[in-house]
Formats: structure tokens, C-alpha cells, sequence
């Protein structure tokens, strides 16, 4: 690949955007299996929840894993030579925090309000419940919020580490990428040497409830699965990657996950998918580029990717909604496929009301006011630009987000 990419990439991922939904599924999958450990006993027999679970115990932390490296990623990819920080938390905030609110208050409503005391629920209301190792905190009001409190600190830091990592040269990127990587898995075994064990989780009992905080859910060591994302772009972009394409890197990922059933929980949770997942990242990005087919980039799935956010949102309550509505009955296996069907139909026409009242409406309404863009014309009033120059990569035109 040419140096000149950065002049002549397409401005829209949308493989990418198509494969925002089934990482998403994978967490409703995921979610689907704590439920009975969460007080909503939707299985009838005692050794199905635990079969369930067993089948999908690191299923959720897959997906966790592919929406930070791809928010890392994307967000690099369609960085603007000209933007400011202020701009893009401006953007970062009027796409997540509308969204993330109603999820909250939807949450409240259908389940959390009469278990949840004010300040968990607080915490979790201005995401700041990642900081605490407690998993009542971490996990209260909606389950699938407090990966938005890590999003939050990736979003915050962003227009500095793409500062510095747009100054690493080009031929020096893969191996940084390499070192991050190897941080990355390096985590989970730091966090079992140095972290006090103290209890242990009642869904993995030979897992610290301390170590496996520290390791997966604390925002700062996740900053390495974003940066890799930034990485991984700067090296696509500077027509350094080796790309294997998204068939092999699919195999990877299956292989990976295979894996995972084989290695502690800390380890599968957190280390085993993640190169995988950055390398279908990378090949999805590169055959949108060049215009080559994927099966991601259909209507169905694009549509799929562009809600997907609002889904992972909205999923896990809307399941409880649908038990209850239904009588917060147990069913037997059979019936608990029917229920789980159900509750995916409900929660997709829910996160299409959300993106298409909420979400689009107030992104393209506020992101980018007439008076920004206006301001944007005074050089003499821009702030210090959020993307500079890549240390030997050729300057070119930057896509919009």
C-alpha cells in the first residue's frame, strides 16, 4: 500500500459499521446468561443456567474487547486535520450521553429504582462507577453502562494520545503496536502478582473479584486496547500494516475464543482476543478502501451497525421488560429460545426509536452548529489543532466522522 492512503481513503467504514452488531449481539448473548444470577430466574432448570453460562462466560468480554479497539480505531481514521478538542468532546458527548441517559432513567424504571440506592445510582448516572472495585457499583442500574465510563476516559484522552502517537514514525508503528499488545497481555498476569486477592466472583469462583477489576474493568489499563486502535489506523493509513484479510482473521478470532475456554477467566476475559480482533478491524477498514466486497457492508447490516449503539444500551433492560411483561415466568429451554427471540426483536425496534428520535436527530442538529463552522473560518481564533501531521506521512485531506 502507498503513503499516499492518507489522501485517498473513503470517508465511510462501513464494514466496520456493519460488524458493530454483532459484537453487540455477542454481550446480549452474555448478558442473556447473568440474568439468573441477577434475580430474573427466566430458566427453569438450575443446571441450564450454569450450561448456558459456561457456554458463553467470555462471549461478552469478545465484544468489549472489538468496541474498543474499533472506537480507537475509527476515531483516528476520520480524525480532521483541522479539528479541535473542544470540537470532538463536543461530538463525543451529544452522541453518547443522550442516549446514555435515557438508557439510565429506562433502566431505573423497568428494574433498578427499588434495588439501587442513590449514590450507585448516581455514580452510574455520571459514569464514574468504573472507578471503584465493586461490582454492585460497577454493574448497578444498567449492566451494560460501565463501558461507556471507559469510553468516557478513552474520549477525554484522545486528542492527546493521537498527538503522540501521530508523531511515532511511520516505520516505527508496528512495533509499537507490538508493545501494546504485549501490554496488554501482561495485564491480567500483573494485576494476579500485585493486585490482594481479597473475595472472589460468584460466577467465576477461582476469580478474584480485585484482580479481574483491575484487569478488565478500571479504565486506565483499557487505555491500551484503545490506543492499539489508534495504532493499528496510523499504521494502516501510512500503508504499514500486514494485512491478512478478514477471512483469516475471522478464523483467528474463533480460534482465539476457543482458546479462551482453556485459559483462566482473567486471561480469556481480557488477552486472548484482542489481536484478533485488531486484525479484522484493519481488514475490514482496508477492503472498504479499496472497494472490495465483505458481508458486512449490506443495507441490513449497515442499518444493523448503525444502531447498534442504542442496543447495547437498551438490551439487557429491555430483556427484563420482556420477562416480567410476560409474567416473570421460568421457562423450559425450548420456550427460553422463544423469550431470548422475543426480547431481540423488542430491543432492536426500541434502538431503532432511540437512533432515529435521539441519537441522529441530536448529532446532526448540534455537532456542528452554524456558529462553529463560521468561528472555524478565524485562524487567529482556532485553539491548537486536535490531529497533526504523522512524523513521515504526507499531509492530505482528513474524512468527516
Amino acid at each position: 500500500m502507498s503513503t499516499d492512503r492518507m489522501r485517498t481513503r473513503v470517508t465511510r467504514l462501513d464494514t466496520l459499521t456493519g460488524l458493530r452488531f454483532p459484537a453487540a449481539f455477542v454481550v446480549f448473548l452474555y448478558h442473556a446468561a447473568l440474568l439468573g444470577f441477577l434475580g430474573v430466574p427466566w430458566l427453569s432448570s438450575s443446571s441450564a443456567v450454569t450450561t448456558y453460562y459456561d457456554a458463553v462466560a467470555h462471549v461478552g468480554a469478545v465484544g468489549v474487547t472489538f468496541f474498543f479497539v474499533l472506537s480507537g480505531f475509527v476515531l483516528t481514521w476520520s480524525a480532521r486535520d483541522t479539528d479541535t478538542a473542544p470540537r470532538f468532546w463536543r461530538r463525543r458527548f451529544l452522541k453518547i450521553v443522550p442516549n446514555y441517559v435515557i438508557a439510565w432513567a429506562l433502566a431505573m424504571l423497568v428494574f433498578a429504582a427499588p434495588i439501587t440506592d442513590m449514590t450507585i445510582g448516581l455514580l452510574n448516572l455520571f459514569m464514574v462507577q468504573v472507578w471503584y472495585p465493586d461490582f454492585a457499583i460497577n454493574f448497578g442500574v444498567n449492566p451494560a453502562g460501565w463501558s461507556l465510563g471507559v469510553e468516557a476516559v478513552f474520549y477525554l484522552l484522545f486528542p492527546v494520545l493521537l498527538h503522540w502517537i501521530k508523531k511515532i514514525p511511520a516505520r516505527r508503528l508496528n512495533l509499537w503496536v507490538v508493545g501494546v499488545v504485549a501490554a496488554i497481555v501482561a495485564t491480567p498476569l500483573l494485576s494476579t502478582l500485585l493486585v490482594p486477592a481479597g473475595a472472589m466472583m460468584p460466577t467465576e469462583p477461582d476469580t478474584s473479584v480485585n484482580q479481574y477489576f483491575f484487569s478488565y474493568i478500571l479504565p486506565l489499563p483499557r487505555v491500551l486496547d484503545f490506543a492499539l486502535g489508534i495504532l493499528v489506523a496510523r499504521s494502516v493509513i501510512a500503508g504499514r500494516w500486514r494485512n491478512i484479510g478478514m477471512v483469516w482473521s475471522g478464523v483467528l478470532l474463533a480460534a482465539a475464543f476457543a482458546l479462551g475456554y482453556f485459559v483462566p477467566p482473567i486471561y480469556a476475559t481480557r488477552a486472548v482476543c484482542v489481536v484478533p480482533a485488531a486484525l479484522l478491524i484493519a481488514a475490514g477498514a482496508i477492503a472498504d478502501d479499496e472497494g472490495r466486497f465483505t458481508l458486512f457492508r449490506n443495507r441490513v447490516m449497515v442499518w444493523l451497525g448503525d444502531i447498534s449503539f442504542a442496543f447495547y444500551l437498551v438490551h439487557y433492560t429491555v430483556m427484563v421488560a420482556v420477562w416480567k411483561l410476560l409474567g416473570s415466568h421460568s421457562y423450559s429451554n425450548p420456550a427460553a429460545v422463544g423469550l431470548m427471540a422475543l426480547a431481540m426483536g423488542v430491543a432492536i425496534l426500541a434502538s431503532w426509536a432511540l437512533y432515529t428520535l435521539v441519537e441522529r436527530p441530536i448529532t446532526r442538529r448540534w455537532s456542528n452548529p452554524k456558529k462553529k463552522l463560521a468561528a472555524a473560518a478565524l485562524p487567529a481564533a482556532e485553539p491548537r489543532p486536535l490531529a497533526v501531521r504523522g512524523a513521515g506521512e504526507k499531509v492530505g485531506s482528513s474524512p468527516t466522522a
